[in-house]
C-alpha cells in the first residue's frame, strides 16, 4: 500500500517519515513524466489554494501558479500589502478565516512560527513556501533533481553544502539528504553550522535511513568524492546590508569556482543553487558589491554557475513538477 498524505501539512521535512518523503520523490517524478508525454491528468478541479507571500518571490510563486494551473486548481495571490494578515489580523485568526475560504494555504515569510500556526488553525493543508528556517519544496525539488542527473541510487548519492549554512537551506539539504539515505555535508564556517538540534535531528534520521551527516569547516575535505555542490547566497532576504562586509570577510574562502569543482575529484560532479545568484555583475545588488568591494561574484563564479556542471535550471523546473507532488499527495489522496 501507498502512503496517504491526505490533508496534511508541508510545514517541514521532519514531519514525514522517510518513506514518505521517498514517496513525494518517487510521485514528482511520475507526474513530472505525465506532464512530458501529454498525459497529466487536472486532478485538482474545483480546489481553491491560498497564496500568501510576505517576501517576494520568482520561483515559488511561478511553480505554485503553473502547477495549480495545470492541475485545475483556482488561486488567490496576497502580498504583503493585500491583505490585513500580520496588521490588524493575527496568524490564528487568519489561518480560521481562510481555511473556510480555500482547500489549502500556502505561506511564505519570514518567522517559522507563523507557518506553524496557520497549520495549527487553518484545518486545511499548510504549505511551506519558505521560512527562515525551512525550504521543504525547495529541498523537495533538489532531491528530485540530484536523482534525476545520476544513475546512482539515492541513498548512493553524496553532495556537499557549502557557505552559510544557518538558515533555511542549510537546513533543509541537512535534514532532506538525511531522510533520503544520503551523505550530507556542511562545509561552512563553524559560527555557521545549522543548530545543535538540527544537527542532532539530521543524525538521528540518517541512522534510520543509513544516510550519512559529516561538517567540517574544510572545503578540500568536505567536497572530496561528491556528486554535487550546492551553495546559495551570503546573505538572506530581510537582513541588513550592514552584514555584506562581515558575511564576505568570512565566506569569499567558501565561493563555489572552478578549483572547488575540480576538488571534489568527480569529474561528473554537478553544480545546484536554489537561485537567485550573485554570478556576476548583471544585478543591482551585484553591481553594488562590485562598487563597494571589488567582487565579480559572491557565492559561485560565473565560470562555473554558466558550466556545463551547473543544473541549476533543471532544478529550478523541478520546483513546479515537486510542487505538483505536494498539491496532489494533500488534496486529492494522490498514491505515492
Amino acid at each position: 500500500m501507498g502512503q496517504d498524505l491526505t490533508n496534511r501539512h508541508f510545514v517541514k521535512e521532519l514531519d514525514f517519515t522517510p518513506q514518505e518523503w521517498m514517496g513525494l520523490v518517487g510521485l514528482a517524478r511520475r507526474l513530472k513524466a505525465a506532464r512530458v508525454e501529454g498525459r497529466e491528468e487536472r486532478m485538482l478541479v474545483g480546489k481553491t489554494i491560498a497564496l500568501i507571500f510576505e517576501k517576494t518571490s520568482t520561483r515559488t510563486r511561478c511553480a505554485f501558479e503553473v502547477a495549480a494551473y495545470h492541475l485545475g486548481a483556482q488561486l488567490t495571490y496576497l502580498d504583503p500589502h493585500g491583505s490585513q494578515i500580520g496588521h490588524k489580523e493575527s496568524f490564528a485568526d487568519t489561518g480560521r478565516v481562510l481555511g473556510r475560504l480555500y482547500d489549502a494555504i500556502e505561506f511564505r515569510g519570514s518567522r517559522h512560527s507563523d507557518c506553524e500556526t496557520l497549520a495549527r488553525y487553518a484545518g486545511v493543508p499548510v504549505y511551506n513556501g519558505l521560512t527562515d528556517t525551512w525550504h521543504p519544496t525547495q529541498a523537495l525539488c533538489d532531491i528530485v533533481t540530484m536523482v534525476e542527473h545520476t544513475a546512482k541510487p539515492a541513498d548512493a548519492i553524496s553532495y556537499a553544502y557549502v557557505g552559510d549554512a544557518r538558515y533555511n537551506m542549510g537546513n533543509s539539504l541537512l535534514v532532506s539528504g538525511a531522510m533520503s539515505g544520503m551523505d550530507v555535508r556542511i562545509v561552512a564556517p563553524r559560527s555557521l553550522w545549522p543548530t545543535e538540534e538540527i544537527i542532532a535531528d539530521a543524525r538521528r534520521v540518517a541512522a534510520e535511513t543509513g544516510g550519512s551527516v559529516t561538517l567540517t569547516e574544510s572545503v578540500e575535505d568536505g567536497v572530496r568524492g561528491v556528486d554535487f555542490v550546492h551553495t546559495d547566497v551570503w546573505v538572506s532576504m530581510g537582513e541588513p546590508d550592514h552584514v555584506w562586509a562581515e558575511r564576505i570577510a568570512l565566506l569569499t574562502p567558501y565561493a563555489v569556482t572552478a578549483d572547488v569543482m575540480r576538488a571534489t575529484g568527480n569529474p561528473d560532479a554537478k553544480f545546484m543553487h536554489c537561485l537567485p545568484s550573485f554570478h556576476n555583475r548583471e544585478t543591482s545588488v551585484g553591481e553594488r558589491i562590485f562598487q563597494e568591494y571589488g567582487l565579480e561574484s559572491l557565492e559561485v563564479t560565473d565560470e562555473v554557475f554558466e558550466s556545463p556542471a551547473s543544473i541549476v535550471f533543471d532544478q529550478s523546473e523541478n520546483r513546479m513538477h515537486t510542487i505538483k507532488a505536494v498539491l496532489a499527495a494533500t488534496l486529492c489522496g494522490h498514491e505515492l
